[in-house]
This record gives structure tokens, C-alpha cells and sequence, in this order.
């Protein structure tokens, strides 16, 4: 579970993975957005402090550097990731958050708004230090008839452009929390497929997830608290992304019928408000914690269902690969690492573990 920001609602996604903003550090490139949010990154950079000298300035920090350090082991050594500068600097924010990412889609379909950068191709999301920015992009987008949707990220990867730092709101972060954000990070770090962002996003996200799964048994036990904590939140999260699955499923069906655009957006509507009403009855029975609660209150709307399509696939493509060749994802990475761009990266990583994937299905 991923730690929920002020602009964000339910703390459900994932840290914005791999160069979402990647586009600010290319500031050879021209262009106002390029040059004002590199500025503003590297201005952070410049400000940051070495772990080494946080944990001697301030007694109290040790056990936090002491936690990265063993998790930045843990993903090199017993899981294969690249082993970087990455999270060896600290940097004091004001704010629980690091930017404002946003997203668009058509309204009548989950059609993505993409965005194009230097070295990473298109991408269907664009980030924002400052949130007033992210605001007039958002209106601008509005007056092209999309969806639009604004969300706080956490984290991103520079892609070994620059050492990326922890932030200081990252210091109330369970170990679990702290472990899928680094490893979710540094799978993008060590693979990275140029205008594969489906599969680099869905990658990152089953990696970090099931590398800290494997942290936290390995450090605390499968008895703890800690590992206990896991299963509770991965239950909550997993019957979250199913409802949301269904209502993208109810949307998609409207979308490919023969009704107007005007007729398909009212019905739009309704369905949406309908599964806000049918949450809220039946949450009890479908959740433990409250971490969902809020759902039923946000202008749900396209470009926000849509990101739930980029970071959780239809077919559980990961955990089905992950199950049949034997659950071993220091193996899962290294076949990783031998991906290319050329040809359809599932099939390729799922023949690099001596599997067949075809026709949505592995044998």
C-alpha cells in the first residue's frame, strides 16, 4: 500500500514509476516546462545530505538509514536489482508529497492522452512540482473534452541520470512501505523498456510488492506484526482493484455499443454513481481497514480508472508468470534484464523463464 498524499483520496497507487519525469532532467532540451521543473529538481539534488552524515548529525535517524541501507542490500544482493547511488541522500521537503502528476482520457473511452519526451517516447501521464501548474495543465486539457484526473506521487526514477533521494515525509513509512518504494524504483533503474510503459509500470509495481513481501519475511518472520500488516492491506487492496475492474468492465461495455456520445456519458454517469452507492453498502463486507472509504466521495471519472488499467492488468499477467516458474523473482529479474525493445516484451519475458505466452495465456 502506498502512501496516501492530500491529492490523493485513496492511497492506493503506486509511486510514479520510471520517467513520468524523467523529461525535467533534459534540460539541454528546450521549452518553459522542461527548464522550470529541472530547476526545481535540481534544486532539491543541490540541498541534499549523504545518509552517512544524517545518521551522525542525528542520533534518531540512525535506525531510518540503518533500514534503507538493508533494504538497498536486499535488492541488490537477494534480489539482482542494480545495485546505485540510489537512495543514499536525504532531502527535507515542507510537504508529504514530491509532485503532482497528471493524467487524461477521452470521456467516452479509456483512450489514453499521451504526452511525448525526449529519450522516453510517449507517455501517458506529465508531472508538476508545483501543483498550480498541474492545475492550468489540467484546464487545458479540460477544454480538449477529456477526463482529466491530478494525483501526488511519492517518489519517481531519473534512470541513473541522477541519484535519486529519499524525502523526509518518507520517514513515517512502514518497513514494508519503504522496502516496495526503493525496490518498485530500482527494478525501473535496472530495466527499462523505451515505450513499453504498460509492461515497465506493471513490472515495477508486482516487483515492488512481492520484493518487500520477501524483506519482511526475511527480516521479521511470516508470524510478525509486521508481515501480518502485509496480508491485511494486500486483501483490502486486491478487492479494491477488482470493484474497479468490474465498473471499467460496465464502462467499456456502454463505450463499444451503439449509443451517442451524449447517451453513452449519461449512462456514464449513472454507472459511476451507482458503484459509489454499491460500495459504500457493501464495504464492510469487502474491506478490513478504512483506507478505501473515500472512494465514494471523488469525481470519479475516466482518466482515473484509466491508471488503475496501467498498473493492475486484466489477466494478472505477473502473479500467473511468478506462480508457474516456480516463484523465484531473482530469476523473474534476470530474464527481465535480457529484455529488449524489439517485440512484445511479455512474450519475450515469459520465454526467457522457459514459458509460452500466447493468446493472453501462458503454458
Amino acid at each position: 500500500m502506498k502512501r496516501c498524499c492530500r491529492l490523493h483520496p485513496i492511497s492506493l497507487f503506486p509511486v510514479i514509476a520510471a520517467a513520468v519525469l524523467l523529461s525535467v532532467v533534459c534540460a539541454i532540451c528546450s521549452g518553459c516546462y522542461t527548464i522550470k521543473q529541472g530547476t526545481t529538481m535540481l534544486g532539491y539534488l543541490n540541498r541534499a545530505v549523504p545518509l552517512e552524515r544524517l545518521s551522525l548529525e542525528d542520533a534518531a535517524m540512525g535506525e531510518f538509514v540503518e533500514l534503507v541501507y538493508d533494504i538497498r542490500r536486499f535488492a541488490a544482493d537477494e534480489l539482482g536489482l542494480k545495485l546505485s547511488k540510489n537512495y543514499t541522500r536525504y532531502v527535507q521537503l515542507d510537504r508529504d508529497y514530491l509532485a503532482a502528476v497528471v493524467s487524461a482520457s477521452a470521456k467516452d473511452s479509456f483512450t489514453r492522452y499521451q504526452w511525448r519526451f525526449p529519450v522516453v517516447g510517449a507517455m501517458p501521464y506529465k508531472g508538476f512540482f508545483n501543483i498550480e501548474d498541474a492545475g492550468k495543465e489540467r484546464a487545458k486539457l479540460e477544454k480538449k473534452e477529456l477526463d482529466v484526473w491530478i494525483r501526488g506521487v511519492d517518489a519517481f526514477s531519473t534512470l541513473g541520470w541522477f541519484k535519486d533521494p529519499l524525502y523526509s515525509y518518507m520517514l513515517d513509512y512502514s518497513p514494508y512501505h519503504l522496502a516496495n518504494l526503493i525496490i518498485h524504483e530500482q527494478l525501473h533503474a535496472t530495466v527499462f523498456i523505451k515505450g513499453k510503459v504498460q509492461f515497465n509500470e506493471e513490472l515495477a509495481e508486482f516487483t515492488g510488492s512481492e520484493g518487500a513481501r520477501l524483506y519482511i519475511e526475511s527480516r521479521f518472520g511470516v508470524d510478525s506484526d509486521e508481515y501480518r500488516e502485509i496480508s491485511i492491506s494486500e486483501a483490502d487492496k486486491n478487492a479494491f482493484v477488482d470493484f474497479i475492474r468490474a465498473l471499467i468492465a460496465e464502462l467499456e461495455a456502454v463505450y463499444s455499443g451503439v449509443m451517442s456520445r451524449e447517451e453513452k456519458l449519461l449512462e456514464k454517469e449513472r454507472i459511476i454513481l451507482a458503484a459509489q452507492s454499491r460500495f459504500d453498502l457493501e464495504y464492510e463486507n469487502r474491506f478490513t481497514t478504512d483506507n478505501y472509504r473515500g472512494f465514494s466521495t471523488i469525481p470519479v471519472n475516466n482518466a482515473y480508472l484509466q491508471l488503475y488499467r496501467l498498473y493492475y492488468a486484466d489477466d494478472d499477467f505477473f502473479e500467473d508468470l511468478y506462480e508457474r516458474s516456480g516463484r523465484d523473482l531473482p530469476a523473474l529479474i534476470a530474464a527481465a534484464k535480457t529484455l529488449t525493445r524489439k517485440g512484445d516484451p511479455r512474450t519475450l519475458l515469459a520465454r526467457a523463464l522457459g514459458l509460452e505466452y500466447e493468446n493472453q495465456s501462458l503454458r
